[in-house]
């Protein structure tokens, strides 16, 4: 590998079961900005999503068969995927609530900051994270 080669951490694909609830829960509960929707043909689509200003994106794909299928909500074995960054925790916590997001706990301040752990539309676990006291 070349010394001078950037490489990145641009996208992860995340496992739905429909295309447009997918989009939908992380447009208009998360936040999240569309970013492209290409149609693959054969029912395949090449969704993006990612937080306003992100250099990172989740890729939404849909399932394909049983064997996909039966890691949505669970494609990461129970653990907590990915981490939400903000810098004003108790507004985007509250607006979270009000959107009816499901929050598996309250939250609690780390070493790290100020964080609480929600499920996704599928079940998947992602962490919301603040500056202490924010």
């Amino acid at each position: 590998m070349p010394e001078n080669a950037q490489l990145d951490i641009f996208q992860f694909a995340l496992l739905v079961s429909d295309y447009n609830e997918a989009l939908d829960y992380n447009t208009e509960i998360l936040g999240f900005d569309p970013l492209e929707d290409t149609d693959l043909g054969s029912g395949k689509r090449w969704m993006r999503v990612a937080p306003a200003g992100s250099s990172c994106s989740l890729l939404l794909a849909k399932a394909e068969n049983e064997d996909q299928a039966r890691y949505i909500g669970n494609q990461f074995g129970g653990r907590v995927f990915l981490f939400r960054r903000t810098d004003d925790f108790q507004s985007v916590y509250q607006k979270y609530r009000e959107r009816k997001v499901r929050f598996v706990e309250e939250p609690r301040d780390e070493e790290y900051g100020r964080v609480v752990v929600f499920e996704d539309l599928y079940g998947n676990l992602w962490g919301l994270i603040g500056n202490k006291g924010t």
